[in-house]
Parts: C-alpha cells; sequence; structure tokens
C-alpha cells in the first residue's frame, strides 16, 4: 500500500491510545490485526484502504480461518478492523465500511477449564521457599481472591490496594473501564507478606521481578507453571484458569450471576453466562452419582 494509506494507519493507533486511551495491550491487538490486513492488500496490488471491498475482507477473513484461526480471534480482528474503517470514513478517507456487515464463521463455544476447590487449596497452601515464591503466592492468591485478568494484575500499583478496606481498583480493566473489587483475607495476608519481602524500588508495581522492576504478564505465567510443577499439579495451569475458578465456584455457592458479572467486569451479561453451564455441569455429576435411578440399567 502506499505512504498515505500507512499514515493513516498510525494515525489510526495513535487516536487509539490518546484519544481513545485504550490500553497498550489493545493497541497492539489492533496493529497486528491491521498489519495482516494491509500484508493482504499488498499481495491483491491494492494500493488504498478505500479500494477495499467487502468481498476483499470476506476473502480475508476465509484465508485466515482455513489456517486454523478460531473464530472468536476472526471476530476480534473484524473489530478492529471495523473500528479502523469508521475512523477513515470520519476523516473522509473512505466512502464505506467495507467489515460492517462480514461475520466470522461460527464454532462451537468450548466450556473453559477450572479447577476445583480442593486443587486451589493445594496449590495456594503449598508454604513458599523463597522470597520469589512468597510473591508468588500472593500473585495466585490475587488471581482466585478477585478474579482478575493477567492484564490487570500485572498492572497493579501498589496505590490500586487498600488492604485496611479489603478492595482494590483495577484502573484499566478491558475496554478502558475501570471497577472496584474486593480482596479475601487469604489474599490480603499473602499481599502484606510479599509487601515485607518488596524490595525498595522507584516503580510503583505492586509485583516485582528481582531486579526491582514490575514483573510481565509472561514472567507470571511462567511462574505460575513453575509451580504447578513443583507441587505436583497434574492439570496445565494459566492464570485465566484460575480467573475461571474463582467464577465459576463463586456463582456455584452465590446462584447471583449479576454479581459475577459485575466482578470480572464482563460488558454482556451473555459472556458471563458460560459460568452457568460450568455450574451446571456440576450439578449433572453430582445427580449422576447421587440420585439412586440416575445410573440404573434398564434390562
Amino acid at each position: 500500500m502506499d505512504a498515505d494509506a500507512n499514515s493513516a494507519l498510525q494515525s489510526f493507533l495513535q487516536s487509539l491510545q490518546v484519544e481513545k486511551r485504550a490500553s497498550q495491550h489493545t493497541v497492539s491487538s489492533y496493529r497486528r490485526d491491521l498489519l495482516r490486513l494491509q500484508a493482504f492488500c499488498d499481495d491483491q496490488q491494492l494500493t488504498q484502504w478505500g479500494d477495499l471491498q467487502a468481498n476483499d475482507i470476506r476473502q480475508h477473513v476465509a484465508a485466515r480461518h482455513r489456517h486454523g484461526i478460531g473464530s472468536r480471534t476472526l471476530q476480534r480482528e473484524l473489530s478492529s478492523m471495523r473500528s479502523f474503517f469508521n475512523y477513515l470514513l470520519k476523516k473522509k478517507l473512505a466512502s464505506q465500511n467495507p467489515a460492517k456487515h462480514i461475520q466470522a464463521p461460527k464454532q462451537s463455544r468450548t466450556l473453559p477449564k477450572t479447577l476445583d476447590v480442593d486443587q486451589v487449596s493445594g496449590l495456594l497452601d503449598t508454604p513458599a521457599d523463597s522470597m520469589l515464591e512468597i510473591r508468588d503466592l500472593a500473585i495466585f492468591e490475587l488471581f482466585y481472591s478477585s478474579g482478575l485478568r493477567l492484564s490487570e494484575l500485572a498492572a497493579l500499583n501498589l496505590s490500586d490496594l487498600s488492604l485496611t478496606n479489603k478492595t482494590l481498583r483495577v484502573q484499566h480493566g478491558k475496554g478502558g473501564k475501570q471497577r472496584d473489587l474486593p480482596i479475601g483475607d487469604k489474599a490480603i495476608h499473602a499481599i502484606e507478606k510479599w509487601r515485607r519481602h518488596r524490595p525498595e524500588s522507584a516503580d510503583p508495581a505492586l509485583f516485582l521481578s528481582k531486579r526491582g522492576t514490575r514483573l510481565g504478564q509472561r514472567s507470571i505465567q511462567l511462574r505460575l507453571e513453575r509451580w504447578c510443577r513443583k507441587i505436583g499439579l497434574p492439570e496445565h495451569v494459566h492464570p485465566h484458569m484460575l480467573r475461571h475458578s474463582f467464577a465459576s465456584h463463586l456463582l456455584e455457592a452465590s446462584q447471583d450471576i449479576r454479581a459475577v458479572q459485575e466482578l470480572l467486569g464482563h460488558s454482556n451479561l451473555s459472556t458471563t453466562q458460560i459460568y452457568t453451564h460450568l455450574d451446571f455441569q456440576h450439578l449433572a455429576e453430582i445427580y449422576d452419582q447421587a440420585h439412586p435411578r440416575a445410573r440404573k440399567k434398564v434390562r
């Protein structure tokens, strides 16, 4: 594509960061999605964004799908394209939004994997053997206590917590939204223990690396994998699994889906409703095990 098209893309990404106050993670995702679309345009010898037609977008999405890209990812990529073309329309750099009516291929909705309560207890109750493990256990407790996303936990600063009030503030959740969350007593105890060992640093981050800098998302993932190997947990556990477990266990105990929606920071209730399927799955297992005629063989 020509220089003007590239300039329009860079201006859009800058507006996301400055005007929309999108997170760095969101801006990076948009950049990747739109650079892929730009590469497609180069292959098709399209030089201007305004040259793209709905059939071109459909062709691009279909090619991505044939390469094994899932429906959820394609939906996000289409969302990036729609936002970009809305920006171009506003700037009079395009006459239509070719992605507006394009839908991603449908795929069956898979239920998120969760840990049961005993597995969570085993993960969190094993004593730490080092300062870094004290930090790690505070991280894992906070994931399960407050249902945080990985990006939200990594972005936490010391000033975002009020241990006296047993609350924390997510400053920039998904969509740039802010929300306040409770912190459980176990997590508070683990955080207080970590703060006594936390090295002095000018970095305001709650969780620091051993170099005294903010702990990155990938490092948190790797520390959780390492901890699970150490304690012999057979499941492949990732941070989002602790968030899923938080939601599933809370919904199972409270049956209050609206409260779980608020705690998770979901914009739409339909996103939270997947946990009702998990809850039903749990009830069905109990039924099969306990009902006197549930597994009775018919002769």
